[in-house]
């Protein structure tokens, strides 16, 4: 994805600001790389702002919306539409495997591992409640395209979600394998050279898609990357489709 730009603009007014992101850039600085370049700091300095205030975070390698707010005000009040569980949210996401349910909630509590990897764990005594809904949108070989509507903000939530149900994101190493997705996995009887083959997704499978505020009547949806839309549209074309995107 070197050949994205950090983030493209969805939607701007005099108390907030919307982006889409691409994978790879972090939302705000991370702890072991206090110096360098990051989505807010990056967008204030575009958008000629002294400031800007993070609402609510996504994970360095997930693609898709990211919300910030231009005053300690707005800051507070859409923090708290986020903290009520105003704010609608869904990801798409691909994952290894074929769910044997067509949606499926799943409510794992979950907790910070504490670890160098800043891994989430799922802790059934001391985990905080958690709860994701789940839709199989398409299948194709041993690969699901799947709509997740978080109701919760916990740390890697949808990642571990799924991956506790076997059903690890492609492409992400700390709960799976981190492999790709190539096309020569989806169609059988693939007849191309296997040692030339480029994945149609070698990142994070994880975009945040939509967001909603129906109190303030806002709604928001952020296009597909060129390499999520491609494997996306593989899964549909080859294998069976529940609920159709709109490409």
């Amino acid at each position: 994805m070197k050949d994205l730009p950090d983030y493209t603009l969805i939607y701007e007014d005099t108390e907030i600001v919307v982006v889409s992101k691409k994978s790879g850039i972090p939302v705000i600085a991370e702890r072991w790389e206090k110096d360098k370049i990051h989505l807010g700091k990056k967008l204030a300095q575009d958008l000629a702002l002294e400031k800007l205030y993070v609402v609510h975070r996504l994970d360095r390698d997930t693609s898709g919306l990211v919300l910030f707010a231009k005053t300690p005000e707005a800051h507070r009040q859409y923090t708290m539409l986020f903290e009520q569980r105003e704010i609608e949210k869904q990801y798409l996401a691909i994952a290894c495997g074929k769910p044997t349910w067509q949606s499926y909630t799943c409510e794992l509590p979950l907790l910070p591992a504490g670890d160098k990897q800043h891994r989430t764990i799922i802790d059934k005594a001391r985990g905080k409640a958690s709860r994701t809904d789940f839709t199989l949108l398409a299948y194709a070989g041993t690969y699901s395209l799947i709509l997740a509507r978080p109701h919760t903000g916990r740390t890697h939530q949808i990642r571990v979600h799924l991956a506790a149900l076997g059903l690890p994101l492609v492409g992400d190493a700390l709960y799976g394998q981190g492999e790709g997705l190539r096309l020569s996995a989806l169609k059988p009887g693939w007849k191309g050279d296997p040692h030339n083959e480029q994945p149609l997704i070698d990142r994070l499978a994880l975009h945040a898609w939509k967001l909603a505020i129906p109190e303030k009547g806002l709604s928001w949806s952020a296009p597909l990357h060129k390499d999520f839309s491609a494997a996306a549209r593989q899964i549909e074309k080859l294998g069976r489709t529940f609920e159709p995107l709109s490409f």
